[in-house]
Order: structure tokens, then sequence, then C-alpha cells
């Protein structure tokens, strides 16, 4: 009997640790979105990606592993401390399993570094650079949408083959457009053109002027804009203005959104050509899912947006499925489960992170074919994952074997 009583106070004490372990894991499970909010490309991320977030977590069903899932959001402002400063506090002091985020290379190359020190799982839905497959590859980052690899050989290619064999490049000033001239300059060249000259421009610019007059004087056929969101829009208005492309030269925008298209106009948009990965009214599923985002948000979504949900159920459905958060188990599920929804047919996450499927070549329709406000694009050709995406031996991750297959 008296040995029985030690026997019963262990038990008892692990019953204790047992129910205070699941009472600390009980509360909401929590993802984050780090989006900007306010800035050069909050149209394209921003709120409306926050909202594609919580409709996936609505689909889903609210809860996982028996707790309800909180959403939490963030305005990075661009700024590579603020992100830094704000994972870090989600991950230590919220309990928060997964970061999703949006259009900042810069800001996603320090989520990368910290979601491998932390081993949490980070979902790249907005930024560009394919650094994040590439040298500085984790084994818990998934880049989800597209990449300056896929923009460079869709656009580059396409623009180069059909005449534009002299290039001149306007750069974004930071990580996505250095990433996106250098994957582009290797597509020109791959392909008989030259790049004759290049100038950097800071984020947000207002005025291109300069920009643009000595890409006019480089007499180049093509100029490549190497940038994004507002940036975009104002190069081509003022290329518009300036009589540019009226002189005989031609605009390659290697990143633009549908928001981009709608923010410039048809007038000074049309026939510009770029590579996207989704359009709202590409199929009959395409334009359902739009439709209830439109709802919610009063925009159709760009390609962030609508890569963002499917992303983020993606990744409930892995954490669902192996009965846990434990970022190895969850990556190792989703990079073994196919994609396929309004997204995505037969998408695949590789060794190195990077989710592979269909990107399409775009091109922003004239005044007269648009049927209404947000009738912008019409989809010129399909771009087959294997052949949009850099060959996985190719991009110097370390988690990819030397001599690793495509």
């Amino acid at each position: 009997m008296k040995q029985g009583i030690p026997r019963l106070a262990a038990l008892t004490c692990g019953m204790l640790i047992a129910a205070a372990a699941h009472s600390q894991n009980a509360g909401p499970f929590r993802i984050g979105a780090i989006v900007d909010m306010t800035g050069v490309y909050s149209a394209h991320g921003g709120p409306g990606m926050v909202t594609a977030v919580k409709m996936a977590v609505e689909d889903f069903g609210g809860k996982v592993l028996g707790r309800p899932i909180e959403v939490l959001s963030a305005d990075y402002q661009n700024k590579v401390d603020i992100t830094a400063a704000r994972a870090r506090e989600w991950y230590d002091r919220q309990n928060v399993s997964a970061i999703i985020e949006s259009t900042d290379s810069a800001s996603a190359l320090a989520l990368q570094a910290l979601g491998r020190e932390k081993k949490k799982i980070t979902i790249f839905a907005g930024s560009a650079s394919s650094d994040l497959t590439g040298k500085s590859c984790s084994p818990y980052g998934v880049h989800y949408v597209y990449d300056t690899y896929a923009l460079a050989h869709g656009t580059g290619r396409a623009v180069t083959r059909a005449g534009g064999s002299t290039w001149f490049f306007i750069t974004a000033d930071y990580a996505f457009g250095h990433s996106l001239e250098r994957d582009t300059r290797a597509v020109i060249e791959e392909n008989g053109g030259k790049v004759v000259g290049a100038v950097r421009a800071p984020l947000s610019s207002p005025d291109f002027s300069s920009y643009l007059l000595q890409a006019q004087a480089s007499h180049a056929k093509v100029i490549g804009l190497a940038n994004a969101g507002t940036d975009t829009q104002n190069a081509v208005r003022q290329a518009s203005e300036f009589g540019i492309t009226q002189g005989g030269q031609s605009l390659a925008t290697l990143l633009v959104f549908l928001h981009d298209v709608k923010g410039m106009g048809l007038q000074a948009a049309q026939g510009l050509q770029f590579t996207t990965g989704f359009y709202w009214d590409r199929n009959d599923e395409s334009r359902k899912w739009s439709q209830r985002y439109f709802k919610r948000q009063k925009s159709m979504p760009s390609m962030v947006q609508a890569g963002a949900y499917s992303a983020t159920l993606h990744y409930l459905n892995a954490v669902q499925a192996v009965g846990s958060d434990d970022a190895d188990a969850v990556a190792a599920k989703m990079k073994e489960t196919p994609v396929n929804d309004f997204f995505a047919r037969n998408g695949r996450i590789r060794a190195d992170g990077r989710m592979v499927y269909d990107m399409y070549l775009a091109q922003a329709k004239t005044p007269a074919e648009s049927k209404g406000e947000w009738d912008l694009l019409k989809i010129l050709a399909t771009i087959p994952g294997d052949q949009a995406y850099r060959p996985l031996n190719e991009g110097g991750c370390p988690l990819v074997a030397q001599g690793g297959k495509k």
C-alpha cells in the first residue's frame, strides 16, 4: 500500500504536467501575414493579401488540431529591420507557427534566415528574388508564386526572340531589381541579344524622366523595366508622355500586376507583354474564386493575393495531415503533396522550396477590346512549369545534391 502512494503521486504529477502542456497548446493556432499596407506594393499584396489568407482559413473550417486559427497581420513598410523585429516578436512571444509575406525581396531574405534559425515555415507569396531558392534557400522556406527567373525567361525570352536584340535597363535599386536584371541579362545573352546600358532608380521614385532620357539616348531597341508597383506605372506613363515608344523603342515590363494595368489605364498600358502566375478570368475555377474575393475586397485579386490563399490552404492541410505544426514534418508533407486548385494544376514544391507550376505570357488589352472594369488582359501562351522555373541543380541551393533533377 505504501509502495502504491509514490506510484500514484508520480501518475498524478504526470497527468498534471500533461494537462499543463495541453493547456499551453490549446490557445489559438497563429499564422502571421506580413505585407506592405500603404506603400508602393500595397495594391498587389497589402490588405488584399490578408483578406485572401483569412478566406483560406475560413474555407478550411477555422480550426486546425482542435485549435481556432488566428491570422495576425503587420505592415512592414518595405523595411528589413521592421520585418525582422515583427517576425521575431511573433515567433518568440505570440507562438506564431508560420509566416506568409508579400512583395519585398530584401525583407523576404531576412525572413528566410529567421525562419531557418527558428525552424518555422515561411511562405513567400509576393517577393521575387530567385535567391530564395538558390544560395539563400531553407528547408522551411516555400517560394510559392513567381520569381525573377520565371519573369526573365517568360518576358525576356519572348521579347528578345521577337527582335528585341538590344536592351537598356531601368532597375529598382534593391535586392528584387538586382536579381531581376541579372536573370534577364542572362536570358538576353542566351538568345543572342546584348545589354547596352543600365541605370538604377531608388524605390518609390516619382520622376523617371532622367532615367528614361538615358534609355532613349542609348538607342536600345528595348527598355527593360526591372521594377514593380507604382514605380512601373510611373515609368510607363512617363515613357508615353515623352514619346519614347512612339519613337520606335519598346518597353519590356518585367513584373506587372493586374492592378498596375488598371492603375496605368489601358490607353497607356495597351500592348504591354509580361509574365504572370495568375489571371482572374482565365477559366471557370479562377473566375468563381475571384468573384468571391471581389465581394470581400471590391477588387479582383492579383497573383500574390490568389497565391496567398492557395498557399495558406496547402499549409493548413499539411498541418492537419501530420497532426502537428512541426516545421520539418509539415515541410515534408507540403513537398510530397501536389497543388491542385483554381490557382495551380499539378503544382509541386521541390527540395529547394520552389513551387513549380505553369506561368502565362499575358498582354494588356486595348481599350476597344476591354468589356469591363477588370477585363484587362489576354493570355497569349502557357509556359509549362518545367520551362518557367530554374532547373533544380542550377540554383546553388545547399539542400540540393549535385546533379539533382529538375
